[in-house]
C-alpha cells in the first residue's frame, strides 16, 4: 500500500505502509541511533512525534517485549529507508512490521531518510503528517499545518494514573541475566515523578539499591513529603516544558527540602523551578552518540540524548544554580547543579549507555548525595 509524508512546508516524501493504516499527525523528528528501535518506539518522551531514524535498515533483529521503555509504542509515526525483511535474532518474538500493526502505528518506508534530514537540519522540526488515505496533496499538508505540538501537555498522556511501587513488578522487567544476579538491598526510599519515565530508569534505580514509589505528574508537594522519601527523582518525558506550570509550582516548593536529581525532562523541570527558562532547539539531540563534555573535569563522554528543548543558561547568570555540562556539537547546557542544596541533573539518558557505561554513575552519585545531603559543587 502507498504512503505518503507530507511536512508543513510542502515538501513530499512518497513510500510504501507499514503497520498499521490511516493518517497520523505529528512533530517529525530524526534519531541518528544504529540500533535501539524498539527502544525509540515506546520511549514515552517521542509521544507526539513522527520518528524518522538515519541509519538505512531498520527491523532486522525483531522485537522482544524485555526491550520496551513503557507498555506501548508511543511515537505518532515511524519513517525509515528500508524495512528488513527477515527479523534474525535469537529473542525476536514478533516482526516490527507486525508489532506496529498490533499497536495501530502507522509507518512509512521507502522513504529518502538523508534528504529528510538534511531537511529538518536546515529548516528545523516541522510538522508533518503520514496518510495512507487518498488525500491530495494539499489536504495533506493542510492536515500537518492544524496539528499543535507545542503549547499542547503531553505529559498528562503519558504518566501513571495511580502511585505504585516498582518492586512489584521487577521482576517481570528485569532481564535474564539480571534476574540471575542478585540485586543489592535498599539503601534510600525514593519518590519518582512520571512524566513519562523509561522502565530502564526504574531498573537502573533499583540496581542502585533505590526502593522507587512512582507518583503521578500531578502530584502536589505536601503528598511527596508524606512519603517520607529520602530522595526524588525527576523523569524524562515528552514535549515542551515552559507548558508544565503545574510541576514547576510544586517542585519550587521541594527545593531545599529533599535531595534531588533530574533526568531529561527533569532536568528541564528543575530549570524552571529553579528560576531559570528554556527554549527550543533548531532540531533537537536525539541518538546515541552525543558528546558531553564535564567543565569540572574536563572529562568527555558519549551520550545517548532525546530533546528538543534545552536550558538556557543565561537564565541562571549570577544565581546559586552552575552549569556543570556542556554540549561539545553545539554548546548548550547538559547538566546543572546547585551550590547550596544537594540538587543535579543532566539533560541526557545515563541509562541508555551508549558509551557503552560513560554516564552510568550518577545514579550512585545520587545515592551518595542522599547519604551525606551535600550539595554537588
Amino acid at each position: 500500500m502507498q504512503a505518503l509524508l507530507a511536512l508543513e512546508d510542502g515538501t513530499l516524501y512518497r513510500g510504501t505502509a507499514f503497520g498499521a493504516t490511516g493518517t497520523s499527525c505529528g512533530e517529525v523528528c530524526f534519531n541518528t541511533s544504529m540500533s535501539g528501535y524498539q527502544e525509540v518506539l515506546t520511549d514515552p518522551s517521542y509521544r507526539g512525534q513522527i520518528v524518522a531514524m538515519t541509519y538505512p535498515e531498520i527491523g532486522n533483529y525483531g522485537i522482544h517485549p524485555d526491550d520496551n521503555e513503557s507498555a506501548a509504542p508511543q511515537v505518532a509515526g515511524f519513517v525509515i529507508r528500508n524495512l528488513s525483511p527477515i527479523a534474525s535474532n535469537w529473542r525476536s518474538r514478533e516482526t516490527l512490521e507486525h508489532f506496529l500493526y498490533r499497536h495501530n502505528i502507522i509507518g512509512i518506508q521507502g522513504v529518502d531518510t538523508r534528504a529528510l534530514t538534511l531537511k529538518l537540519r536546515t529548516v528545523g522540526a516541522l510538522r508533518g503528517v503520514i496518510t495512507t488515505e487518498p488525500l491530495t496533496p494539499e489536504e495533506a499538508v493542510a492536515r500537518a499545518r492544524s496539528f499543535h505540538y507545542l503549547g499542547r501537555d503531553f505529559v498528562k498522556e503519558v504518566t501513571t494514573s495511580a502511585p505504585y511501587t516498582w518492586d512489584e513488578n521487577a521482576q517481570e522487567s528485569l532481564s535474564p541475566i539480571e534476574k540471575i544476579n542478585s540485586l543489592p538491598a535498599y539503601r534510600h526510599r525514593i519518590v519518582a515523578y512520571d512524566f513519562g519515565i523509561k522502565r530502564n530508569i526504574l531498573r537502573r534505580l533499583r540496581q542502585h539499591g533505590f526502593q522507587v514509589t512512582v507518583v503521578p505528574a500531578e502530584t502536589s508537594a505536601e503528598d511527596v513529603l508524606a512519603l517520607k522519601p529520602d530522595g526524588l527523582f525527576l523523569s524524562n518525558g515528552p514535549g515542551d516544558p515552559s507548558e508544565l506550570r503545574y510541576v514547576h509550582e510544586n517542585l519550587r516548593q521541594l527545593v531545599g527540602k529533599i535531595p534531588i536529581f533530574g533526568i531529561c525532562l527533569g532536568h528541564q523541570m528543575l530549570t524552571y523551578a529553579l528560576g531559570g527558562r528554556t527554549f527550543k532547539l533548531k532540531f533537537g539531540h536525539r541518538g546515541g552518540n552525543q558528546p558531553v563534555k564535564d567543565l569540572r573535569t574536563g572529562k568527555v563522554a558519549i551520550t545517548a540524548q532525546n530533546h528538543g528543548f534545552a536550558t538556557d543558561p543565561e537564565s541562571f547568570k549570577d544565581t546559586a544554580v552552575v552549569i556543570t555540562q556542556i554540549n561539545l556539537n553545539d554548546g548548550t547546557c547538559e547538566a546543572l547543579a546547585h551550590r547550596e542544596f544537594p540538587i543535579f541533573s543532566v539533560q541526557y539518558h545515563p541509562e541508555a549507555a551508549p558509551g557503552p557505561n560513560d554516564a552510568v554513575p550518577f545514579f550512585q552519585e545520587f545515592s551518595e548525595m542522599i547519604a551525606t545531603r551535600a550539595p554537588r559543587v
